[in-house]
């Protein structure tokens, strides 16, 4: 028996060394030199045992060989392959987890399947705890997010770990092509991740990896709206034996505005840069850079939201350059650049390293209409945001106590900043507005500069057990915050700390079932750019503090994978935006909150080409608290109504389909009815939205590795429904805190919310190659 061990040690030993290469290779050869040393042992023993010789009747040894082994003078080979999509369900808009909280994701295989001018939030509209709204058709702009009863304000939104640009403006972090995959994690947030603003989990995109080879990829597309979109990257392959590769991507955008008068563009370059060591550690930076230009919309009231649905009289900007609504009047203008470069070292010692700094840099203004002046000339109002920059760094130390624990303790660092001003002045006699810094400090000296430091230290372990199968993850992070905001005469200040622990375990059942739970704490406390429209007192808003609990069942084997989360909140000191025009926000606090419910998602694995997917969320959330109205001076009795932007039901259900070169996928989203106003006397009604792609992959011709042409249809039956309100008001009955602007019609004093309105019905088509 030892001799039978000896030679499957051999055999498994030197197959294992070939398997670890990416192949499977037995040969004769192989099999021969173990089962040769096998005989030779034998022999030897037997000499050594017996006084009688081979000859005198002993039977030969003869090696033993499994009885299915069949000599061969050949080699054969055999290729072990992982499918990159065998995580995936629905055609890539599930995939299969594993981490002890709530994550949904989408991959890339379902953002190949959709526009180029896709953003986060259009990718992601179909995940069960989400509700998007976006204001646009062609990918300019981002959106709202309702998650769970929260929004966007109340989460983190990041690129490869590092803070990005907020919801609204998606649009100027990265281009859909250089993501890989898109990720929520609606109930949580990572202890080592930089957020303060995680009661609403975590919204991550996952940047492009540069490939090992030269190479690229090109698109163009054209669409409704005068759409056309150029993309090109290139990918240098790894440099000489440096082991260093990156890519350079350029896309430039350009469209009308779908509702009323405008014109709209954006330059957009990505640069990656990737460098991997042979000992584990690596390197990564990704850089981007965004220029926009585009036509503020209108975002309609109630009444001129059902003028439009009824009358087809729009609301949107005109083309009239002697009114005050004029398009060119009412523009966005904004540089940004963002970068960040994440380190991991791997040190002696079971030790390894993570350092990520990250810079976020923007500058420019939203003009909007300031009415006329005595002489009846048309007036411009700026918001003016001279500098706006966001700086930081995580570094955490790691390690690994045992085989079954590692161990990480770390610091992050972050200074947000924003100097913003609102000058006016007259418009030019061809309605377009002269550049607000012509008035800056001199029509309007009034300046604020508002920001935020954060010093936090961390500790997290990981520790696994039952081979594996049970995973306990306990974190704590504590964060001292110095806020201020201030004007050419006063300034203000606060420090605040919170305590934010987290403990997660997961176990798995058996190979297709796991069960988890998680509780974790979070807060928000406003941002640079909130903090610049707060009152310049001492009074500060409260930091809002969430207390959160999920209990989880995945489940998945060769035909389905479905993924059940319940969720308790408790949210103290709710904060809350109030849209006030010029795209911009006033915080607000609301009280206490609670959220509750469960969301649902199952899937199909591809079966005949079709794969299925469903998603469903419950969610009843409750307002705790009464809130006075400072407008009405009022008290609003609202303990115990429906939630604020929180509809009790969403839905979603999609299908993919692939045969050969085919591909295609439809999807359907529904909302239902939800409160837009702390007193509850404002509502929106339910909606449903659609969209629909399909295309065909080429066989490669010339340079084109793989041609593909691929049509994206979105709102097909062409509803005229409200997706989403642009925030929480008070009361329908309160006035809009800016004049509302429509069309040609003369500003007049607005009530109530204001609303995003699904785009009219919109296609793209697209036609693309790698090379």
């Amino acid at each position: 028996m030892a001799g039978r061990r000896s030679v499957r040690r051999a055999v498994l030993a030197s197959s294992a060394a070939v398997v670890c290469s990416g192949s499977v290779v037995t040969s004769d050869a192989a099999w021969a030199a173990a089962t040769s040393r096998h005989h030779a042992a034998a022999a030897q023993r037997n000499a050594q045992t017996s006084s009688r010789p081979a000859s005198a009747g002993r039977p030969t040894v003869q090696p033993h060989r499994p009885a299915d082994h069949v000599v061969s003078a050949k080699t054969e080979t055999v290729m072990v392959k992982a499918s990159p999509n065998r995580r995936n369900g629905g055609g890539g808009m599930i995939r299969l987890e594993t981490a002890p909280h709530a994550v949904q994701t989408v991959t890339k295989q379902f953002i190949e399947m959709r526009s180029p001018t896709s953003t986060a939030l259009d990718l992601i509209q179909n995940l069960p705890s989400v509700s998007v709204s976006r204001p646009d058709s062609a990918g300019m702009q981002g959106g709202m997010i309702q998650t769970r009863g929260l929004t966007d304000l109340d989460m983190g939104l990041l690129i490869d770990n590092a803070p990005a640009a907020a919801a609204k403006y998606l649009a100027e972090n990265i281009d859909s092509e250089n993501l890989d995959s898109v990720s929520l994690t609606p109930g949580s947030s990572g202890t080592d991740l930089p957020v303060m603003s995680a009661a609403g989990g975590v919204l991550e995109e996952k940047s492009h990896a540069a490939a090992h080879k030269f190479g690229g990829l090109m698109d163009f597309s054209y669409g409704t709206n005068n759409l056309s979109r150029e993309f090109v990257r290139l990918e240098s392959g790894e440099i000489g034996n440096s082991g260093i590769r990156s890519y350079v991507s350029f896309s430039n955008t350009h469209a009308r505005s779908w509702m009323g008068s405008g014109i709209n563009g954006r330059r957009h370059i990505d640069f990656g840069l990737q460098k991997d060591w042979d000992n584990g550690s690596n390197a990564k930076l990704f850089l981007s850079w965004n220029n926009a230009d585009f036509t503020i919309d209108n975002y309609p009231t109630e009444q001129e939201f059902y003028s439009y649905k009824h009358t087809g009289v729009g609301y949107g900007r005109n083309s009239n350059a002697s009114s005050a609504n004029y398009w060119k009047n009412n523009n966005d203008h904004w540089n940004q650049i963002f970068l960040t470069a994440p380190v991991h070292i791997v040190l002696p010692a079971r030790l390894s390293l993570d350092i990520q700094p990250y810079f976020n840099f923007g500058q420019g203004w939203d003009a909007a209409p300031g009415g006329y002046n005595a002489a009846g000339q048309s007036q411009t109002n700026f918001f003016l945001q001279n500098d706006t920059k966001r700086v930081g760094a995580v570094a955490k130390l790691n390690y690994e106590i045992d085989r079954h624990n590692v161990f990480s303790v770390g610091y992050w660092y972050e200074n947000n900043y924003t100097d913003q001003s609102y000058p006016s002045g007259s418009t030019r006699a061809d309605g377009t507005p002269a550049s607000p810094w012509v008035y800056y400090k001199t029509t309007h000296p009034y300046e604020q500069n508002a920001g935020y430091e954060i010093h936090s230290i961390f500790v997290q372990d990981t520790a696994k057990y039952l081979q594996d199968r049970l995973v306990i993850h306990a974190g704590f992070k504590f964060v001292m915050s110095n806020s201020w905001t201030s004007d050419p005469y006063n300034r203000y200040s606060k420090n605040t700390t919170e305590p934010l622990p987290q403990l997660s375990i997961g176990y798995d059942i058996d190979k297709h079932s796991q069960i988890y739970i998680n509780a974790s704490g979070d807060y928000r406390q406003p941002s640079a750019v909130d903090m610049g429209w707060l009152p310049t007192s001492s009074n500060f808003l409260k930091n809002q503090y969430s207390i959160k609990e999920e209990l989880g069942y995945r489940y998945h084997d060769d035909y389905i994978m479905a993924d059940l989360s319940l969720f308790n909140y408790n949210v103290t000191n709710r904060i809350v935006n109030q849209y006030i025009g010029m795209n911009s926000f006033l915080p607000i606090s609301i009280g206490n909150q609670t959220m509750r419910g469960f969301d649902f998602s199952i899937s199909g694995r591809p079966i005949h080409g079709f794969s299925p997917y469903a998603s469903v969320e419950y969610l009843h959330a409750t307002q705790d608290s009464n809130v006075m109205d400072p407008y009405s001076n009022t008290l609003l009795h609202s303990k115990g109504s429906q939630a604020v932007m929180a509809p009790r039901v969403t839905a979603n259900f999609g299908l993919s389909y692939t045969y050969r070169g085919f591909f295609s996928n439809a999807t359907v989203h529904y909302t239902g009815p939800q409160s837009v106003s702390v007193a509850g006397d404002q509502r929106m009604p339910g909606y449903v939205t659609d969209t629909l792609s399909f295309g065909y992959h080429f066989k490669p011709f010339f340079f084109a590795k793989s041609p593909t042409v691929r049509l994206n249809f979105a709102n097909l039956t062409g509803s005229i429904v409200r997706t989403g309100a642009m925030g929480v008001v008070y009361s329908r009955h309160d006035a809009n805190s800016q004049l509302v602007w429509s069309g040609s019609q003369a500003a007049y004093t607005g009530y109530g919310n204001s609303f995003m309105v699904e785009p009219r019905f919109n296609m793209t088509g697209t036609v693309s190659t790698s090379f």
